[in-house]
This record gives C-alpha cells, structure tokens and sequence, in this order.
C-alpha cells in the first residue's frame, strides 16, 4: 500500500513543511506533493484534497484552524476515509478543527525545530489521537520510521503544559536577553561578559541566542495563541516579585523564607530522582562544554557511514602516540556529522599535522578544522 500512496503537505515550503517532504520522499519512497499558502505556484487545495491519501498541516499556529477548516470545508466529505495531520506546537485548536472534517485525525507536536539528522531519533514527539481507525498501521509504521521518543497526551493538557515546557522558558530566556541588552551601556556588550561567564551563564546565552535566531513568528505565536500563557506569565511575575520583596526586606527572616519557598519547597516538588539526573545532566553539559574550549582539536568528518570508520580514526593517533583527551560528535547545518577530538597541550602540532595527512591519504575522511 506504502508505494502508492501520496501525501500531501500545506505549508511545504515552511521549514517542517521541507523536512517532512524530505523524510517522505527518501526514508518512506512516497509521492509528495504541496502546497504553501503564502505562494501563488501551488497545487490548489482542491488537488490536494483529492490527490493525497495523508494530508498533513504544516503551517503557522496562528493561520492552522483557520485553514483545517477552510480545507474541511473544501473537501464537503470527500476527506472521509483519508488521514488528516498537524504537525502544531498547539494541539487543542487544530485536534478539533480536524475532528470537524470526516478525516481520520491525528495531532503531532515533534519537540524539536527539524532537526539536521534525516530522523526525529531520541527527540520527544507528542501524539493527540483523535479518531484513528483504518490508518493506525500505517501511522504506527510512520511513527516507526520517524524514530522518535513518543508521549500520548490529551490536547488540552498539552497545550497547559506547553505554557511552561516552552512559553515559560522562551519567555524567561527573552527577559534574560532584554536586562542583557538594557546592561550594555555600563557593563559593555554581551561578547565582553562572555569571558567572565559560569556553564549557567553560557547555556542561557546559548537558549537565548538559539530563539533569537530561528524564525520569530513560531515564538511570537507560541506566547500569543496559547490561552494558558497569560495566566504562566502571571505566576513566573509572582514568584520574581516575591524574590523581588524579600530581598528588599534583605533581613534575616528573609533568607529564611528565601531558603524555605525559593531552595526547600523546590527540592522537595522536583523529588530526588529527578533533582539527581537533571543535576548530573547539567555536570554532563558543562563538560562538553569545558572540552570545546581546548586550544589542541582537530575536527574530521568521516565520509563512509559504516562500522569501523570510528575505529579506523582512532587507530591513526595510537599508531603516532597521540593522546586524546575528548571526542565529541555533532551535526553541521547541511547534516554532515563531525568528529571533534580534543588533544592534550604537550600534543606538538607537527603530530597533528601527520595525523591529519594520514587521515586524507588512507581516505578515512576530510579534515573540517585543525587547531
């Protein structure tokens, strides 16, 4: 069945609209075709309806009810016995525009941006089933093949906890950014603290700059469409003006109440398991990021995707007497995984000059940076 069908995308030219017809294309072997509203050259909705087995929404949080329902309304019926999807970073407003239609309904929320890798493989995906009968084998195949780290929830929830697992963080990390930019003038622009910084510091400046960065319509719609957002705002502006207040007060009963509603209530509501892995999380965290300061690296990429490419590397700086002090993976923009090795100071770089020659002339892989 998977080789005939065809899925159609609205708002394919978006950047899960372009992924997702990707993974289709290439990890699925199926037919795609799309449409993106705010293009003239497009498929008309009218092609989709009738052309695409799967129909899946891509758009702007702000624009998807509106346009489930305009292409419900298209559709008067014939959608019956085809699957609608949504791919929203809100559930409750798409999961019941959709269920207006005769579609089968599902709602996904991958929490992630797309990612660089050709999977969504350990990121955590929400799954909203809303009517899910003839499909389910081949959603369940999807899901499968997408290889993400799945959670079913209720729509409603979701988006309640939307407002804190993205709302309250985005929120807070813009907050963060803006005291940053208004301390400029005294403390001089933010490249300068950076020299200065704590791992906390660096990871926050690091989230800030990952939202600032990326498309602004996704994180205006994500603190404007969701109802629970205000009501989030009103707590994190509570729990600040209470901070706020006791150190005003700055006496010794204020550090008390500080460390009894700030510290103890906290540790107690976050339960040991959970306090321990995020701890040791964040000691993993600083690490890498120790490692990605060493002056001594050397990045490669290894072109031959297969096993033993790793330990043919390795091999090369045994066989020079090379110590590797790290070795860390990661993803480039265009999707190309790196290796980068850290090397002891001592290391002499005409060593590393020979390890790296090795490396291009065994065919190993291709030398990205040499430091």
């Amino acid at each position: 069945m998977a080789a005939q069908l065809v899925i159609g995308i609205v708002g394919i030219h978006g950047a899960y609209g372009r992924w997702l017809a990707q993974f289709f294309r290439q990890r699925m072997g199926l037919q795609v075709i799309g449409r993106d509203p705010a293009l003239a050259d497009n498929p008309s909705e009218r092609e989709l309806i009738e052309r695409a087995d799967v129909l899946l929404f891509s758009a702007p949080i702000r624009h998807t009810v509106a346009l489930i329902r305009q292409y419900a309304s298209q559709a008067d019926g014939r959608e019956a016995g085809h699957l609608w999807l949504d791919v929203t970073s809100l559930k409750s407003g798409p999961m019941q525009a959709m269920l207006e239609s005769q579609a089968e309904v599902v709602g996904l929320h991958p929490m992630t941006a797309p990612p660089k890798a050709p999977t969504l493989k350990g990121r955590p995906t929400v799954v909203c089933e809303g009517r899910l009968q003839h499909w389910r084998p081949w959603f369940e195949h999807f899901l499968q093949a997408l290889q993400g780290e799945y959670v079913r929830a209720d729509p409603e929830q979701h988006d309640r906890v939307m407002a804190r697992v993205q709302a309250m963080v985005h929120a807070s990390h813009l907050a963060q950014a803006g005291v940053l930019r208004e301390g400029m003038p005294t403390l001089g622009p933010l490249q300068e603290l950076m020299p200065l910084r704590s791992a906390s510091f660096e990871m926050d400046v690091a989230i800030a700059a990952r939202i600032l960065a990326l498309n602004p319509a996704i994180y205006e719609d994500i603190q404007f469409d969701n109802p629970h957002v205000p009501a989030m705002l009103d707590q994190l502006l509570r729990q600040l003006q209470r901070l706020r207040d006791l150190i005003g007060q700055g006496d010794d009963a204020a550090r008390a109440s500080f460390r009894r509603e700030f510290l103890q209530s906290n540790l107690a509501a976050f339960g040991e398991d959970l306090l321990q892995r995020s701890n040791y999380r964040f000691e993993q965290l600083g690490y890498l990021l120790a490692d990605l300061t060493e002056v001594q690296s050397l990045s490669v990429h290894l072109p031959e995707d297969a096993p033993g490419s790793l330990r043919r590397l390795l091999q090369v700086f045994e066989d020079l007497d090379i110590s590797l002090t790290s070795l860390h993976s990661s993803r480039t923009p265009q999707g190309e995984v790196h290796f980068r090795i850290g090397f002891a100071p001592d290391c002499r770089g005409e060593q590393l000059a020979l390890a790296a020659e090795r490396i291009v002339d065994d065919g190993i892989g291709r030398i990205v940076t040499l430091a």
